[in-house]
């Protein structure tokens, strides 16, 4: 017969007793840890924050570790709320955290913990005008109870309010952001990705963030350098290329300088869609809780041309988006650059030096850029010459036939004149209106006010052409006999000769003529 093996009781004892003994320790344990910590970490984040604190929910577990977590953290930075508004908002919400620690460490003081982690994280910054609002209501004597080395979340949402009607939050979303402890009282080190909404692209940044202002959190301070890659502007409707940008930023959350360059090897309009290369480097202030940005100055370089902008990024509400308003300036540029941007012929109509002034005005909304774009100013080019072999033999002609050298004109002028371009101008809606526009060349001055739309449809302009000659002296032979007698009734104002003259057309058709049905010719 087999005999099996039973448990003495008093082995039973030894086992579960014990066992008991151990559990009952452990809930001790838990008991006594759970309001301790809480009571540790409401009391360091009012004391470090200066603000009240709630806190919906708080546990404690040990298995399989000692870990702490809670849910719906609230930190104040106003109170005396009047009691028919609603419930002012945290300044800083956390949806969920958790942390592991030592058991040990919960017998030290202050409470070290190495990494929390977060979940739906917001920093909810107040408007400005509220700021006489907020109050420190930080227990007493407060302490600091629990000291953290970092601070870890997947995603987060920082929400800056403004006073100004009409205004929306500027809110970034956060993809990653860890933040690490330097010391009490002292800056936090940070690094952080998030994505721009516009133009969309990836932004990397690391720095140093603090020490908070509870009474001012915009007043805190803040440093880092950044990157900002695969930004594709054919996010903001009318223009596109693939934008990079490196910098460097040091200021309050009120009031950042940056300064940083940008390059963009395929920057591109709608209007021509051609790519040419685009690389700026900038010096800004920006008020990071409304966005709005001055530029003092911009300074870019397009193809062989620079041009220098000075101006404001300011964010709009009714229609959402941002108004740009600049003051550009181009020295020794060349108008082979800026036409190889604005048109689609290739090569461009025009070479020659240039120099410009104009106020650059860009509302938002939801038309291309040429439609919305504003533009008031001055232009002059100097030594221009037409890429057009015809265009340019027909200048040369009629500067030989209005210095009175028409043989000359008539075979192959041996030298290409230059030309010399300048006007007064304003861009709305597409249409380029001049209501000045000067060309001249030795021997003739072309004088014209006219319309040119952007797309190279329709241009039309209407003027006077002074020549140096006298109509007789405009040809040869027989012909410049019989003219002589009608030569007083074009001479005028000193001029050899004067002409009306209309210049119209398309891009694909040009036609220049005399214009003697101008009812508006003196």
């Amino acid at each position: 017969m087999t005999s099996h093996w039973r448990p003495r009781p008093w082995v039973v004892v030894l086992i579960l007793v014990p066992l008991a003994v151990i559990v009952a320790a452990v809930g001790w344990v838990i008991e006594r840890a759970q309001p301790i910590l809480q009571k540790h970490v409401i009391e360091t984040l009012s004391t470090r924050f200066k603000s009240k604190v709630e806190l919906d929910e708080f546990h404690v577990s040990i298995f399989p570790d000692f870990q702490v977590s809670g849910a719906g953290l609230r930190i104040f930075g106003e109170t005396d709320q009047p009691a028919n508004q609603p419930a002012a908002r945290p300044v800083i919400a956390v949806g969920e955290f958790r942390f592991h620690i030592g058991i040990w460490h919960l017998f030290y003081s202050p409470v070290h913990v190495n990494t929390v982690y977060l979940k739906g994280l917001q920093l909810n910054v107040p408007a400005k005008e509220r700021r006489a609002e907020m109050k420190n209501v930080a227990p007493q004597g407060g302490k600091i109870s629990i000291v953290v080395d970092n601070l870890v979340s997947d995603t987060a949402e920082l929400v800056i309010n403004t006073e100004k009607p009409g205004k929306p939050p500027r809110v970034f979303a956060i993809q990653r952001l860890k933040m690490t402890r330097v010391g009490p009282n002292e800056p936090m080190h940070f690094e952080t990705d998030l994505i721009n909404p516009k133009p969309v692209g990836n932004i990397h940044s690391s720095g140093s963030f603090g020490p908070w202002q509870a009474d001012s959190p915009r007043d805190t301070p803040i440093e880092g350098a950044y990157s900002f890659s695969n930004a594709d502007l054919s996010t903001i409707k009318g223009i596109g290329g693939i934008l990079s940008s490196t910098g460097k930023y040091v200021g309050t959350l009120d009031h950042i300088a940056v300064d940083g360059s940008t390059d963009t090897p395929d920057f591109r309009i709608a209007i021509s869609g051609r790519p040419v290369p685009l690389h700026t480097d900038f010096h800004a202030i920006v008020d990071g809780t409304s966005g709005d940005t001055y530029l003092q100055p911009v300074k870019a370089k397009l193809l062989d041309s620079w041009l220098v902008a000075t101006g404001s990024v300011v964010r709009t509400m009714q229609p959402q988006g941002h108004q740009v308003k600049l003051e550009v300036v181009i020295d020794q540029g060349r108008i082979e650059d800026l036409l190889k941007l604005a048109l689609r012929r290739d090569p461009p109509v025009m070479t020659g030096t240039m120099g410009l002034k104009t106020n650059f005005d860009l509302p938002p909304g939801e038309p291309d850029l040429s439609d919305r774009l504003q533009l008031a100013g001055t232009f002059q080019v100097a030594a221009a010459q037409f890429t057009n072999p015809e265009i340019q033999d027909k200048v040369d002609a009629l500067s030989l036939r209005s210095q009175g050298k028409p043989k000359l004109a008539q075979g192959n002028p041996s030298e290409n004149v230059d030309s010399e371009v300048s006007g007064t101008f304003h861009v709305l809606q597409g249409l380029v209106s001049f209501s000045q526009l000067q060309f001249q060349v030795p021997g003739a001055r072309l004088n014209l006010a006219g319309t040119y739309n952007m797309d190279g449809s329709q241009f039309d302009f209407r003027g006077k052409v002074r020549l140096d000659a006298k109509v007789s002296q405009l040809v040869s032979g027989w012909k410049s006999v019989l003219l002589k007698p009608v030569n007083p009734f074009f001479h005028k104002n000193g001029a050899g000769t004067e002409v009306p003259v209309k210049v119209t057309g398309t891009k694909s058709e040009f036609h220049f003529g005399t214009d003697f049905h101008d009812k508006h010719r003196d």
